[in-house]
C-alpha cells in the first residue's frame, strides 16, 4: 500500500499537469485568466514541494 505522502503527491502532481494542459490548449485567455491559472499551479507546486520534504523527514 502506498504511503499516504506518495498518494497526496500523485494526486497534486496530476492536478497540476491538467493545469497546464488547460492552460496550454487554450489560445483565448486575457491576462487575468493566465494570473489566475499561474497562482493556482503556484499553490500546487509548493503544496508538492512541502510533501516531499515532509517525506525525507
Amino acid at each position: 500500500m502506498k504511503d499516504k505522502i506518495d498518494i497526496t503527491i500523485e494526486y497534486y502532481s496530476i492536478k497540476s499537469k491538467e493545469l497546464i494542459e488547460k492552460v496550454n490548449n487554450s489560445s483565448n485567455l486575457n491576462a487575468d485568466q493566465i494570473i489566475n491559472y499561474g497562482e493556482q499551479l503556484s499553490v500546487l507546486e509548493n503544496k508538492i514541494t512541502a510533501l516531499e520534504v515532509a517525506k525525507e523527514n
